[in-house]
């Protein structure tokens, strides 16, 4: 009798035991199902993780491209990769080196690639791999400087990613790589201006062998010299990279950035092709910042910058004064403002910034800042005068050391075709685009090498055989709002170089030695320093003079 009690209570476990591994195997697919639902809905309707493939939008975004370290002065920096060049498909990346094509420093000017070095290769980095927040425009209305995705007009089948810069109703136009939206400039929020200064020159950076190869043409030499009889001491043996000066108070000793000997103001990128880049405009918008130290209470310290012919000088007066002026040649210089601060303190350095950007001076100093608005019209910056190089020169009097200096300008959209200056695009001066309802005008911010609302020369395809106008995104094909770059082209583990080569070679053919050839070349280490948020949108509203 017990036994068979027995027997039944085991009977009875082990169905119990049975369905329980069953109820286990239905609650992992119920939570598989339920997890693969969530993923297709935030994919299609929340976010999605989109790859960057082309440059036009370097040096905010980059597509597939080198990554570069200038083997003179060690600055860093990426050139674009195009599969065209090397016989391959587009959107192709080369599992292993290619041949560098020729590059310039953007900082020193140093030539290199296979004009120079024939055997020079490199490999191929991703991408930037970014998130995009996606029918966020169903809810709110876009921004102006927005980096956006959306269907290409020309193939709705294809994203795009590109800056939105003209909205609905809105007339659009370009003078002189500024932005003018119904007539008045617009200016950008400040975290975008911030992403979009350029470097021209870091003097943190400089040539290790300044006799050996081309810069620009010519050999290397440090770019800031004195003006006349200025008595700054331009770096030493030990420290080249600092500006000292020892000058009575009254005296005013200057630099002057000279564009012979470093690289000029023209609106070039690295990532491009460097022979367009002495046909690009000058860009007058620029930015000088260093860090300045002095051990004593008398003196000052300024910065002067140049556009269309005017020189805006800005300085600190170490009693507790910031200034701003405006010296045309032929005229008497004039104050444009004056602030009362705290006198600097002694032996701190301190960061000396001065800019000029879509019509503004700022000047700041440490933690005080001191603006100047030029007006919002074309002309209110002075007649344009496109053909005149602009000026960089630091000044000061007393005793000074100075640190970290380094020039740079803004964006400057282009209204021709790299390397093609025949045809201008749309929407620059003299031909401005008044958009319709609906309708959005978007710009890459590598403005020589971005096919965008200013060439697209085809309408837009739409449904039922319907067109939309050349040169707009319909808003029907906004995807949505680029916020965060989670994966900025990883690098491969280091595996032994010897191990790579004979994968290499014995991979043709055969697949295992294929896939693990695959796995070792995978960039699966990231870049955690170049994941960032990206930053857009304007909230000033601007009237509509159209």
């Amino acid at each position: 009798m017990s036994v068979g009690k027995s027997e039944k209570n085991g009977t009875s476990k082990a169905i119990r035991s049975k369905k329980d591994r069953v109820a286990e195997i239905a609650n992992i697919f119920e939570w598989l199902i339920t997890a693969f639902v969530l993923a297709f809905i935030i994919r299609a309707f929340v976010m999605e993780a989109f790859r960057i493939p082309t440059g036009s939008m370097a040096d905010t975004l980059k597509g597939a491209h080198f990554r570069l370290c200038c083997l003179q002065c060690g600055y860093k920096y990426g050139h674009g990769f195009s599969p065209e060049r090397y016989g391959l498909n587009q959107d192709t990346i080369p599992p292993s080196k290619v041949q560098l094509p020729y590059t310039r420093c953007p900082n020193c000017g140093y030539e290199q690639g296979y004009d120079r070095f024939t055997s020079a290769t490199m490999p191929v980095a991703n991408g930037d791999r970014i998130l995009v927040l996606k029918c966020i425009y169903q809810f709110i209305d876009p921004k102006r400087w927005d980096i956006i995705v959306f269907k290409n007009p020309l193939d709705p089948t294809e994203n795009y990613i590109k800056r939105l810069i003209g909205l609905p109703e809105e007339k659009v136009e370009i003078i002189d790589g500024d932005i003018y939206i119904n007539d008045r400039i617009s200016q950008k929020p400040p975290k975008v201006q911030d992403n979009l200064w350029t470097i021209v020159y870091d003097n943190d950076y400089q040539s290790v062998r300044p006799r050996e190869g081309s810069f620009y043409g010519y050999p290397w030499q440090q770019p800031f010299k004195n003006e006349s009889d200025s008595k700054w001491l331009i770096g030493d043996k030990d420290k080249p990279t600092l500006f000292r000066l020892d000058s009575p108070i009254y005296q005013i000793n200057t630099l002057i950035y000279n564009t012979s000997q470093g690289r000029d103001f023209r609106a070039g990128y690295a990532y491009n092709n460097a022979r367009i880049e002495e046909e690009l405009p000058f860009c007058s918008d620029l930015m000088l910042h260093f860090y300045a130290d002095s051990n004593s209470r008398q003196g000052l310290i300024g910065i002067e910058l140049s556009k269309y012919g005017a020189h805006y000088r800005a300085w600190v007066d170490f009693t507790g004064e910031m200034v701003i002026t405006k010296d045309e040649r032929g005229k008497q210089a004039i104050e444009l403002k004056r602030k009362q601060i705290q006198q600097p303190a002694i032996n701190k350095p301190t960061l000396v910034k001065f800019a000029i950007v879509d019509h503004q001076l700022i000047f700041e100093f440490g933690s005080e800042k001191l603006t100047y608005d030029l007006g919002c019209n074309p002309q209110d910056a002075g007649p344009i005068k496109t053909d005149i190089e602009p000026q960089v020169k630091i000044f000061g009097a007393g005793k000074l050391t100075l640190s970290h200096a380094a020039i740079f300008r803004d964006i400057h959209y282009t209204r021709y075709r790299a390397g093609n200056n025949s045809k201008s695009g749309r929407a620059t001066q003299d031909n401005a685009f008044p958009l319709r309802k609906d309708e959005f005008f978007v710009l890459g911010d590598n403005s020589p090498n971005s096919e965008d609302s200013r060439w697209w020369e085809s309408p837009g395809k739409a449904n039922n055989g319907l067109y939309y106008r050349k040169g707009i995104v319909p808003r029907d094909y906004l995807v949505g709002k680029a916020f965060f770059v989670y994966w900025p082209s990883g690098f491969e583990f280091p595996w032994p170089k010897s191990l790579k080569r004979s994968l290499l070679i014995n991979s043709r053919g055969n697949l295992p030695v294929r896939i693990i050839h695959a796995i070792v070349t995978l960039r699966w280490i990231p870049n955690v320093g170049q994941m960032r948020f990206i930053y857009g949108g304007s909230s000033k509203k601007i009237r509509k003079d159209i």
